[in-house]
């Protein structure tokens, strides 16, 4: 099975539809999330890609990134644009995150392309490995629906923000803010509960 949902095999496709500088969708709102964060906070990239343009924006205001991606193309370009940033080549549901825990986790435009189930098992996974109080940024539409990627043909599934809030609750994670960007991504930012 393709952990990368068909990235690996489209990965040309996708960097050079994805890597549109600093400033590529998403980019704005991620550094503005950024913000919300404590100064020189540690952050886990879930489906890092090559790191442009999301990456990117959380170096940009000082964090420390890591990255995981499935695909070992988008991997080794990791590498070389962000040499200081430990980055490992596994599916999010295979992987120990380092086995460490975060201030910050986000997940662009990754969620959809898990089947629901995987989705579960990530949205706890992430939990997991936040800090009480640590924030969890992740991008999936709004609405429960079906449909085609547009790079690999391959089905996604959004669950809808109900059942994406339920997930979170579920997990320990209490949502704080839905928001859309310039792209219409729809974001949930929630933060772990402190108990």
């Amino acid at each position: 099975m393709d952990k990368s949902n068909g990235y690996e095999d489209n990965a040309a496709t996708f960097i050079r539809c994805r890597s549109k500088g600093i400033d590529g969708v998403g980019a704005p709102s991620v550094r503005h999330w950024a913000r919300s964060l404590p100064p020189n906070a540690i952050v886990l990239d879930i489906g890092c890609g090559i790191g442009l343009p999301i990456s990117k924006a959380l170096v940009d205001e000082g964090l420390t990134v890591y990255g995981i991606d499935p695909s070992p193309s988008m991997v080794q370009i990791f590498k070389q644009n962000f040499p200081d940033s430990p980055v490992a080549c596994e599916a999010a549901e295979d992987s120990t995150f380092f086995n460490r825990q975060f201030d910050a986790i986000i997940a662009w435009g990754l969620m959809f392309l898990l089947p629901e189930e995987t989705q579960e098992v990530v949205i706890q996974k992430m939990a997991n490995a936040l800090y009480a109080g640590g924030k969890l940024l992740f991008t999936a539409p709004a609405q429960q629906m079906k449909w085609k990627d547009a790079i690999t043909a391959i089905e996604s599934i959004s669950l809808g923000a109900e059942k994406y809030q339920e997930l979170l609750a579920a997990s320990g994670l209490s949502l704080i803010e839905k928001f859309e960007d310039e792209g219409e991504n729809h974001y949930y930012q929630a933060v772990k509960i402190k108990l």
